[in-house]
């Protein structure tokens, strides 16, 4: 995430990304608060849905499918309402669409200065360039199995200084136990001083793994490690359009470099061509956009499988598409 700043603090929980939602709306905005949801999948519509369970009042800014809330509307819908948070998905796993934080925060200091920036990194964070101070966040929340590479189980949180300070001036509690940051904040403090603490029992194995994780990622600049995930991307991208397909994501500017959502072609459906990449070793996602989820599917390319070249994750994963295609009645242009 990219901080140096002594005032921003981690937060390691036994749970998995969809927690983050939780300690958001639990913590950073309290009853009645308004706040600024960006859509561009799924995942906006189930944080929407997390707000509005702590009696949030979420407003959603759509754009259609494929494609991210341009600036011009995000700064038009700031200055019509005062929002307490703006939340953006770096990557929006169900869609692939790749969201501008750096722009996005830009507009907002400059037009709301007091609204925090909350972004969800379950998909982005260990293979999209995300500098939490540089680029003034408030809220980063992610998940271990995904860029990161541990196994499932970790919600992994950064919150800046000024996230903590709002924490400590709520006028109410936080609206949940577990996931109340007064009750957790201490505990990760003391965790970094080397003290003994306890709230809750911490998933030990998986604070190892998460530990061997963030070693091997950081062996290397993270500078190089997301311009080799952007030219896996774009060899990806570029076979995927060879082979006569389409992306969710049409347009370059918003096309995620750790996972590619890629339409089907017409007639095919998901259950029909994924158990022929299942058969050579391969896991594609089916669709998960409500609107459109029989029309296409999803290939991450994150992590190990791009940044060891000797395993040929991604070549394997491509000629299995392209046989399986052919198995399912689809001539791949030669």
């Amino acid at each position: 995430m990219q901080t140096s700043n002594p005032a921003s603090q981690p937060f390691v929980i036994s749970g998995s990304g969809t927690l983050g939602w939780d300690f958001v709306a639990a913590n950073l905005a309290e009853q009645g608060d308004d706040v600024l949801v960006l859509h561009t999948g799924y995942f906006a519509d189930s944080f929407t849905d997390c707000f509005q369970t702590y009696g949030v009042n979420a407003t959603q800014l759509k754009a259609p499918i494929g494609d991210r809330p341009q600036l011009p509307d995000v700064e038009k819908a700031l200055k019509e309402k005062k929002y307490k948070i703006i939340t953006v998905t770096h990557v929006d796993t169900s869609t692939g669409v790749l969201s501008e934080v750096k722009a996005l925060s830009d507009l907002v200091h400059r037009v709301s200065p007091e609204t925090l920036i909350v972004v969800d990194g379950v998909c982005s964070v260990g293979s999209e360039d995300l500098q939490f101070d540089e680029w003034g966040v408030d809220a980063v929340l992610t998940a271990s199995q995904k860029a990161i590479g541990c196994p499932a189980g970790l919600c992994i949180m950064m919150y800046s200084g000024r996230a903590i300070e709002t924490v400590k001036n709520r006028k109410t509690s936080p609206g949940s136990y577990f996931a109340s940051l007064k009750n957790w904040l201490p505990i990760m403090q003391n965790y970094e001083a080397k003290k003994p603490s306890y709230f809750a029992t911490p998933p030990v194995q998986l604070i190892h793994a998460l530990h061997t994780s963030l070693t091997q990622v950081l062996a290397r600049p993270l500078s190089e490690r997301f311009a080799v995930h952007r030219e896996a991307s774009q060899r990806v991208k570029s076979t995927i359009n060879s082979y006569g397909l389409k992306q969710l994501a049409s347009k370059p500017e918003n096309q995620a470099n750790g996972m590619t959502a890629i339409y089907l072609p017409d007639g095919v459906k998901p259950p029909e061509i994924l158990p022929h990449l299942l058969k050579r070793g391969v896991i594609f996602a089916g669709g998960l956009h409500r609107e459109i989820a029989a029309k296409y599917i999803r290939f991450g390319h994150m992590g190990v499988s791009v940044t060891d070249p000797a395993r040929k994750d991604i070549d394997k994963a491509l000629e299995a598409l392209r046989e399986g295609l052919g198995e399912v009645g689809y001539q791949v242009p030669s």
